[in-house]
Protein backbone atom coordinates (compact mmCIF):
# COMPACT_ATOMS: atom_id res chain seq x y z
CA UNK A 1 0.00 0.00 0.00
CA UNK A 2 2.94 2.32 0.74
CA UNK A 3 4.12 1.76 -2.61
CA UNK A 4 1.12 3.88 -4.12
CA UNK A 5 1.24 6.47 -2.10
CA UNK A 6 4.91 7.42 -1.68
CA UNK A 7 6.52 9.42 -4.05
CA UNK A 8 10.18 8.15 -3.56
CA UNK A 9 8.27 4.69 -3.56
CA UNK A 10 6.96 5.42 -7.05
CA UNK A 11 10.05 7.00 -8.64
CA UNK A 12 12.05 3.37 -7.46
CA UNK A 13 9.33 1.73 -9.48
CA UNK A 14 9.43 3.77 -12.13
CA UNK A 15 6.11 4.96 -12.10
CA UNK A 16 7.18 8.49 -10.85
CA UNK A 17 10.15 10.32 -13.67
CA UNK A 18 13.25 11.68 -11.82
CA UNK A 19 16.24 12.34 -12.93
CA UNK A 20 18.43 9.49 -12.00
CA UNK A 21 22.09 9.44 -11.54
CA UNK A 22 22.69 6.02 -10.31
CA UNK A 23 21.11 2.54 -8.98
CA UNK A 24 21.72 0.02 -8.01
CA UNK A 25 20.57 -3.17 -6.67
CA UNK A 26 19.55 -1.88 -2.92
CA UNK A 27 19.27 2.00 -4.20
CA UNK A 28 18.45 4.90 -6.66
CA UNK A 29 19.89 8.14 -6.83
CA UNK A 30 18.32 11.29 -8.33
CA UNK A 31 18.76 14.93 -8.19
CA UNK A 32 16.31 17.09 -6.20
CA UNK A 33 13.92 18.99 -7.83
CA UNK A 34 14.38 22.09 -5.41
CA UNK A 35 18.11 21.60 -5.02
CA UNK A 36 20.30 23.78 -2.65
CA UNK A 37 22.98 23.65 -5.22
CA UNK A 38 22.48 22.27 -8.19
CA UNK A 39 23.72 18.50 -7.66
CA UNK A 40 22.01 18.02 -5.06
CA UNK A 41 21.36 14.16 -4.76
CA UNK A 42 18.74 12.20 -2.71
CA UNK A 43 19.64 8.66 -2.00
CA UNK A 44 17.06 6.34 -1.27
CA UNK A 45 16.77 2.82 -0.58
CA UNK A 46 14.35 1.31 -3.24
CA UNK A 47 12.00 -0.61 -0.94
CA UNK A 48 10.39 1.33 2.06
CA UNK A 49 11.57 2.71 5.06
CA UNK A 50 10.54 5.67 6.82
CA UNK A 51 13.79 6.38 9.32
CA UNK A 52 16.73 5.22 9.89
CA UNK A 53 15.68 3.01 12.87
CA UNK A 54 13.46 1.45 10.41
CA UNK A 55 16.42 0.36 7.93
CA UNK A 56 17.34 -3.29 8.16
CA UNK A 57 20.83 -3.91 9.47
CA UNK A 58 21.94 -5.56 6.29
CA UNK A 59 21.27 -2.80 3.90
CA UNK A 60 22.85 0.23 5.95
CA UNK A 61 25.83 -0.95 4.61
CA UNK A 62 24.68 -0.62 0.95
CA UNK A 63 22.66 2.53 1.67
CA UNK A 64 25.69 4.18 2.85
CA UNK A 65 28.35 2.47 0.36
CA UNK A 66 26.01 4.71 -2.09
CA UNK A 67 26.23 7.88 0.03
CA UNK A 68 29.93 7.12 0.04
CA UNK A 69 29.99 6.86 -3.34
CA UNK A 70 27.54 9.79 -4.39
CA UNK A 71 29.78 12.20 -1.77
CA UNK A 72 33.24 11.29 -4.08
CA UNK A 73 30.98 11.69 -7.95
CA UNK A 74 29.30 15.11 -7.03
CA UNK A 75 32.84 16.57 -5.68
CA UNK A 76 34.44 15.39 -8.54
CA UNK A 77 31.72 16.21 -11.12
CA UNK A 78 31.26 19.58 -10.15
CA UNK A 79 34.59 20.51 -9.06
CA UNK A 80 33.22 20.85 -5.07
CA UNK A 81 35.51 21.69 -2.29
CA UNK A 82 33.42 19.29 -0.06
CA UNK A 83 30.30 17.72 0.24
CA UNK A 84 27.15 18.30 3.32
CA UNK A 85 25.78 14.93 3.90
CA UNK A 86 22.23 15.22 5.94
CA UNK A 87 19.14 13.17 6.44
CA UNK A 88 16.00 13.77 8.46
CA UNK A 89 13.86 11.36 10.76
CA UNK A 90 10.02 12.19 10.35
CA UNK A 91 11.21 16.26 11.43
CA UNK A 92 11.85 18.33 8.08
CA UNK A 93 11.58 14.90 6.39
CA UNK A 94 8.63 16.36 3.60
CA UNK A 95 8.39 12.60 1.78
CA UNK A 96 8.17 9.97 4.75
CA UNK A 97 10.61 7.68 3.05
CA UNK A 98 14.36 7.43 4.61
CA UNK A 99 16.61 9.83 2.19
CA UNK A 100 20.08 11.01 2.05
CA UNK A 101 20.98 14.25 1.23
CA UNK A 102 24.59 14.53 -0.51
CA UNK A 103 25.04 18.48 -1.11
CA UNK A 104 28.03 20.10 -3.08
CA UNK A 105 29.99 22.48 -1.34
CA UNK A 106 32.30 25.49 -1.69
CA UNK A 107 33.56 27.68 0.32
CA UNK A 108 31.18 30.52 0.97
CA UNK A 109 29.11 29.14 -1.03
CA UNK A 110 26.35 30.97 1.70
CA UNK A 111 25.25 27.81 2.96
CA UNK A 112 24.88 28.78 6.66
CA UNK A 113 23.51 26.87 9.60
CA UNK A 114 20.29 25.28 8.94
CA UNK A 115 18.42 28.08 6.70
CA UNK A 116 18.83 26.46 3.48
CA UNK A 117 17.56 28.70 0.47
CA UNK A 118 15.97 25.91 -2.25
CA UNK A 119 16.32 27.01 -5.82
CA UNK A 120 15.59 25.03 -8.94
CA UNK A 121 17.27 24.32 -12.18
CA UNK A 122 17.41 27.03 -14.96
CA UNK A 123 15.95 24.30 -17.52
CA UNK A 124 15.80 20.39 -18.26
CA UNK A 125 19.21 20.80 -20.30
CA UNK A 126 20.72 21.98 -17.28
CA UNK A 127 19.38 19.44 -14.81
CA UNK A 128 20.72 16.70 -17.76
CA UNK A 129 24.34 17.89 -17.50
CA UNK A 130 24.69 17.96 -14.22
CA UNK A 131 23.15 14.36 -14.31
CA UNK A 132 25.89 13.35 -16.85
CA UNK A 133 28.66 15.13 -14.99
CA UNK A 134 27.59 13.05 -11.82
CA UNK A 135 27.27 9.61 -13.98
CA UNK A 136 30.17 10.17 -15.76
CA UNK A 137 32.18 10.57 -12.55
CA UNK A 138 30.61 7.66 -10.90
CA UNK A 139 31.60 5.58 -13.77
CA UNK A 140 35.41 7.18 -13.05
CA UNK A 141 35.31 6.20 -9.66
CA UNK A 142 33.75 2.69 -10.01
CA UNK A 143 37.40 1.74 -12.38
Amino acid sequence: MVANTCLFCRIASGDVSATVVYEDQFTLTFLDHRPLFPGHCLVVPKEHYETLASLPRSLVGPVFETVQLLSQAVELALEAEGTFVAMNNRVSQSVPHLHVHVVPRKKKDGLKGFFWPRTKYASEESMAEIKQLIASAIVKLKK
